[in-house]
């Protein structure tokens, strides 16, 4: 780890994996798509490797598919099973909404940065977290490059009205500890995500927190 703990005066947030469990649903929908074309399914657990780069790489790592015209059916059939079915298993962890509001009752800025599309990952936000007032919530966009490119993250702080070194990105990913190196922010890990410490640790995690309620203690 970098550096030593200092309180940061706003957190930008993952979604899948450090606020909520949607591996259930992914899994779901991934699978569902692969066994009407009678191609091999996976287990649940298998898909915490799968996420986080986004939609097109979980179906191409899913599927054994290459781009191409196979693996565009592939994601639309993904994308629309998964439309209707996003919300049916997906909960926030343990301890997250109640974090969120002591953190907002503080006044301290909140964002969300996430590689899940951007029109999901704002219909998720609005249905699990409806009384949060999130400063901003960016999913994946036509035209700007996806996490660990920091340009989703600087446009959050932006919004926030804090500067990049002020900020903490909290996830449970190697894709998000490496936003945080490439943004100058403080990089957080939450070890109850898809991933685990050891892959925090090797991506530069400056910390790691094992609770929801350790959020209170990154700020100031």
């Amino acid at each position: 780890m970098r550096k030593s703990p200092m309180p940061s005066n706003a957190l930008l947030l993952d979604l899948d994996g450090t606020l909520v469990d949607s591996l259930g649903d992914i899994a779901a929908s991934v699978n569902a798509v692969l066994a009407e074309r009678s191609l091999p399914t996976h287990s649940v657990d298998a898909f915490r490797r799968m996420v986080g780069d986004g939609i097109g790489a979980l179906v191409q790592r899913a599927a054994g598919v290459g781009p191409g015209s196979d693996l565009d059916e592939l994601l639309a059939a993904v994308r629309a099973r998964y439309d209707e079915h996003m919300l049916d298993q997906t909960a926030p962890f343990p301890g997250v909404v109640d974090t969120l509001h002591e953190l907002r009752r503080r006044g301290i800025p909140l964002a969300i940065v996430s590689n899940k599309p951007h029109d999901k990952t704002r219909r998720m936000v609005d249905h699990l977290f409806p009384d949060v007032p999130f400063g901003i919530v960016l999913g994946d966009r036509d035209g700007v490059e996806r996490k660990p490119d920091p340009a989703s993250s600087f446009e959050a702080a932006r919004a926030l009205g804090v500067a990049p070194d002020d900020c903490a990105f909290v996830g449970d990913s190697d894709v998000d500890m490496l936003t945080a190196r490439a943004a100058g922010m403080r990089a957080v890990g939450v070890s109850w995500g898809f991933r685990g410490a050891d892959e925090l640790r090797r991506a530069g995690a400056d910390q790691i927190i094992d609770r929801a309620t350790e959020l209170l203690e990154l700020v100031g």
